[in-house]
């Protein structure tokens, strides 16, 4: 079963330190590369400069449970351009108040848009 659980638009900024920041609607996240840990997105509550704009768009955030196709974690999909998604897995879903960072790993499963999923997920996102 594939759940559609949020979905909005995103921003991605760079700051003038080089740090990359992920905006979901008014969540906002740093995304950081630790050596040796990988992509981790982290909670941010600290004030920054933006540099510049590296991509906007809408986001999807799906939860996958016993699906054949599809790994069974938690996707966010960026839209990257005019009908093209970029997935990625939230190995412990978003990062919030008590669990401040969460690992983010690029994938190439696509739920949006894909016809392979279109009649089997509930598209309209829970509250």
């Amino acid at each position: 079963m594939v759940n559609l659980v949020r979905s909005g638009s995103y921003k991605l900024i760079e700051t003038k330190k080089h740090t990359k920041v992920l905006h979901l609607d008014n969540d906002t996240f740093a995304w950081v590369e630790p050596v040796a840990i990988g992509e981790i997105l982290v909670v941010v509550r600290a004030a920054y400069t933006t540099d510049c704009v590296l991509s906007l768009g809408e986001y999807r955030l799906y939860v996958v449970d016993d699906e054949p196709d599809l790994v069974d974690i938690t996707h966010l999909e960026l839209e990257i351009g005019q009908g093209q998604w970029q997935g990625y897995l939230l190995l412990t879903g978003l990062p919030d108040e008590n669990k401040k960072r969460s690992r983010i790993i690029p994938c190439n499963e696509i739920i949006t848009g894909n016809p392979k999923f279109a009649s089997r997920y509930d598209k309209s996102p829970r509250t």
